[in-house]
């Protein structure tokens, strides 16, 4: 059984609309379909997910083969209403357990395995059963449904970075990050959550908590210092991939905006460059409609990725945060320097202001001065706190 799932579906379906999808579907069947024999079946088993199965193959390698063939025959562009459009697909493959009890099941949760397998692994890969996965995917179930418990029963909380104006040294806003505050393993990092939520899309929820939350709290010290009132202490929050494309973004940002009090321009959405660029279009419109809105725009990660000049221009962006990679070699690494010299540059040319990540030293603020480098964020300064803790730091604040 070969397990088939289109792996830019949704962005051709919400970019150029459900008919043009439906053509799309259509037309990647007939070409799975010439990939294999008369007596095999191809079936759609919903969304943009397809299943074959190859009865009385002599060798796994013949199943392969057939991967290979479908693999290369999405290479070849597809044209829809004018546009030429590549599908690319992941694929899981499975042979018939020998000692199987329940064949069907046992033969389609396999490839569904492998196919999950294949989908991490990166875009138009196939990957081949193996049973040291099964004990894999258990876990990713058991580490899923440990995350929806967390999120029902409040196991995240908010930590706040503060953002200091390198000028004056005073605060001028935090970054909201999250954290996972396990009853028994203790506090998990993001980088051990955060992509198992992007893939399941609790990401959605759990990002949703973290932007009411955040922005509740930024009316908070709002109250508590009338000196951070005007102008206004801003609360950046990160957007994932799957929040950006909510075709109802905006509204729903809105509704948080209107429910929390907080005025827009004290909200400030960090977007990553490799996240934007998924997109480029897409994302330039997404851009719009916020910045209408009035909230601050921020591209994280910048220079990690492999955005267009062409396409920073026409981003409605505020800010360029530059990546902590590059801060790191500030006054050591020649190429670090000059790469984080072009960019405020650049940044500053373009209109927009630039962020500098990860400040650890005393030489590299010294060094981001020089290059007129406007905020700095990083543990020179401060590490995330709690809102509490946050909140101290801002009654002993230097005045902005």
């Amino acid at each position: 059984m070969l397990l088939l799932d289109l792996d830019n579906f949704k962005l051709i379906n919400d970019s150029m609309g459900h008919l043009a999808g439906d053509r799309l579907l259509v037309a990647v069947s007939e070409r799975m379909r010439a990939c294999v024999r008369p007596e095999d079946t191809v079936a759609r088993l919903g969304g943009d997910e397809f299943t074959f199965l190859l009865e009385d193959l002599d060798d796994l390698s013949a199943a392969v083969r057939v991967a290979e063939r479908v693999s290369e025959e999405l290479r070849n562009p597809l044209f829809l209403d004018g546009h030429e459009v590549f599908a690319a697909a992941s694929i899981g493959i499975a042979i018939s357990p020998p000692d199987s009890q329940n064949l069907p099941e046992d033969l389609l949760r396999n490839a569904d395995i492998a196919l999950y397998k294949a989908k991490g692994e990166g875009k138009a890969h196939y990957v081949v059963y193996d049973a040291k996965m099964y004990p894999q995917a258990w876990e990713r179930l058991r580490a899923e449904a440990e995350m929806r418990r967390a999120i029902g029963e409040g196991q995240f909380r908010v930590h706040y970075q503060p953002k200091v104006d390198l000028h004056t040294g005073g605060i001028v806003g935090f970054e909201a990050l999250v954290r996972w505050e396990h009853p028994e393993r203790g506090m998990i990092p993001p980088l051990e959550f955060i992509p198992l939520a992007e893939d399941t899309g609790l990401i959605v929820p759990i990002g949703e908590w973290v932007l009411r939350e955040a922005c509740h709290q930024a009316c908070r010290w709002r109250e508590q210092h009338p000196s951070f009132a005007d102008p206004p202490l801003t609360i950046s929050v990160n957007l994932s991939v799957r929040q950006l494309r909510q075709k109802d973004l905006t509204q729903r940002i809105a509704r948080i905006l209107h429910e929390t009090g907080l005025a827009p321009e004290g909200l400030s959405l960090e977007i990553t460059e490799s996240v934007l660029m998924e997109d480029a279009e897409g994302a330039i419109a997404t851009f719009g409609s916020l910045k209408d809105l009035g909230v601050g725009l921020e591209i994280d990660d910048f220079g990690t990725g492999y955005s267009s000049l062409s396409y920073l221009k026409r981003f409605p962006a505020d800010y360029l945060k530059v990546d902590k990679s590059f801060v790191d070699g500030l006054g050591e690494d020649a190429e670090d320097t000059a790469i984080v010299s072009a960019t405020i540059s650049m940044a500053h040319a373009l209109g927009l202001k630039v962020i500098a990540e990860g400040v650890e030293t005393a030489g590299q603020l010294a060094r981001l001065r020089e290059l007129g480098c406007d905020t700095g964020q990083g543990y020179y300064f401060s590490r995330p706190l709690l809102a509490g803790a946050a909140g101290e730091l801002l009654r002993s604040a230097v005045p902005r």
